[in-house]
């Protein structure tokens, strides 16, 4: 990209964006390594690629990438189950799917997936973010499941009221929350400050001030946090968990970039987004995060929001930000040693619950119940299994869901003159109808010829004919019209 066109005007306003996006993502790259199980500054690596590599690619002018919170619980399964050395090539394998899936053009595909999945897969990790944080904010190892971290809160509970410790660091992890929650109440000129470094740059001069001892940040500096994998590390690819593990984080990496690079374009009046070169720019950065053994990227809605918000114009806003978290963890490494983890825990909490659609739910209820459904449906499996399962069944829950809705079937029954019951089928006749058409069948009175009339229905499957002609030969019935499908 040449920025010799970059007018003067966007020039300052692309600088002054970045300086707003380094300052929400800085807190947000920490806090979701840290929830992750894996080193503070693969969260930061992740977001300089976010910021240096995809910021230059074309795709989406003013999203901007990083570590977020929505594979979180994902990240830590598999850095659990397989290991940080072999985070680097589920990343970098999951980068090259995105790349061939931007390649072969599947980025608009994504455009289809129903928001009752994506709102249901964001829910559950939400809630098991939010239900993992709690654990971290009071200084108490989480425990791995979801399930086992909702069935051990009042354990938790009884811990921080007896433990002094614990209570200090949960009250820190709180108060953190708290100003979160009460910054939008405060003055514009307050608020120019964002929101998540306000909040920890205050429970870290709270605490040093008062001098508790609680543990903090674990910071060794970039270039010796940059484990790039061997050749034993690609090993672990083989299993079927691991391949599942790549599937799962580049396709939910994928749906959420998508998703947000949708919700990008409805805020600002620029150029629109080109779903394919936006999913291979997202396919790079991962690539590049697996050659770091970093953390996996998405495209991050709220580092995205706050970049449109402060008035950027270009691209050059969100690879400035990239810079500035270069610079200030080469140059400052200390001031993140000082954050206290619990303020980072009472930061992803507040963005787990960000992720619930609370205000959707209603209105969605009254309109569609059934993708209130299928999105519960997607949280709470997500919640119980993992997250792939959660979103497997979502999907599958949606699908059955549209071909219910879509297999329509009527049966009108009339009388001839000549004493012959005519049943005729209109609609789309599918296996899910295979009750009520029997039902209606069988209910026919009997000493009357029954002749079947197919002609009208647009849709006829295989089992549902082979249902009706059984039902036709033992009734001796006849079928007058076929449909051809």
């Amino acid at each position: 990209m040449s920025f010799t066109l970059t007018k003067p005007p966007h020039l300052r306003r692309d600088a002054l964006a970045s300086l707003v996006v380094f300052l929400v993502a800085l807190p947000l790259c920490v806090g979701v390594a840290v929830a992750s199980g894996v080193p503070a500054e693969l969260g930061l690596i992740t977001g300089i690629v976010g910021g240096l590599v995809v910021g230059f690619l074309p795709g989406s002018s003013l999203q901007v990438s990083g570590p977020a919170a929505g594979l979180t619980v994902l990240v830590f399964e598999a850095v659990q189950e397989f290991g940080l050395g072999t985070l680097g090539p589920i990343v970098l394998a999951a980068g090259v799917i995105q790349l061939l899936l931007g390649a072969a053009r599947f980025g608009r595909f994504f455009r289809a997936i129903t928001v009752a999945v994506v709102q249901g897969m964001l829910a559950g990790i939400g809630l098991v973010l939010i239900f993992g944080q709690l654990y971290t904010m009071a200084d108490v190892k989480q425990p791995r499941s979801g399930f086992e971290k909702i069935t051990g809160l009042p354990g938790l509970a009884v811990e921080i009221a007896g433990s002094g410790r614990a209570l200090t660091a949960f009250g820190v992890g709180a108060g953190t929350i708290a100003v979160l929650v009460l910054w939008k109440k405060l003055p514009a000129a307050v608020q120019a400050v964002p929101a998540p470094l306000a909040a920890v740059a205050l429970a870290t001069g709270v605490t040093a001030a008062a001098g508790w001892s609680i543990p903090r940040v674990d910071v060794q500096g970039l270039l010796s946090a940059v484990q790039p994998p061997g050749m034993s590390d690609f090993a672990a690819l083989g299993s079927l968990a691991a391949i599942g593990t790549v599937i799962a984080f580049a396709l939910i990496a994928s749906a959420e970039s998508l998703f947000s690079a949708a919700a990008v374009d409805r805020m600002h009046d620029g150029p629109r987004t080109d779903f394919d070169k936006e999913l291979i720019a997202q396919g790079a950065g991962n690539a590049v995060c697996g050659v770091f053994g970093a953390l996996p990227l998405t495209a991050v809605i709220v580092r995205s929001a706050a970049n449109v918000q402060a008035g950027a114009r270009t691209k050059l806003s969100r690879i400035l930000h990239g810079l500035w978290l270069v610079l200030f963890a080469a140059l400052l490494p200390a001031a993140i040693g000082v954050i206290p983890l619990a303020a980072l825990a009472g930061v992803l909490v507040h963005a787990g619950c960000k992720l619930i659609p609370v205000k959707d739910l209603p209105p969605l209820w009254r309109s569609h119940r059934g993708e209130v459904v299928v999105l519960a449906a997607t949280a709470i499996a997500i919640i119980t299994t993992s997250m792939f399962e959660g979103v497997l069944l979502g999907i599958a829950l949606a699908v059955v869901k549209s071909a219910w809705e879509t297999s329509h079937v009527q049966l009108n029954v009339h009388e001839t003159t000549d004493g012959r019951l005519l049943v005729t089928l209109t609609g789309s006749a599918t296996f899910l109808r295979l009750p009520h058409m029997l039902e209606t069948l069988e209910a026919l009175p009997a000493g009357h010829p029954v002749e079947l009339d197919l002609a009208e229905l647009r849709h006829l499957d295989h089992a549902c004919r082979i249902t009706l002609e059984n039902w036709a030969q033992q009734r001796g019935a006849t079928i007058g019209a076929l449909a051809r499908t």
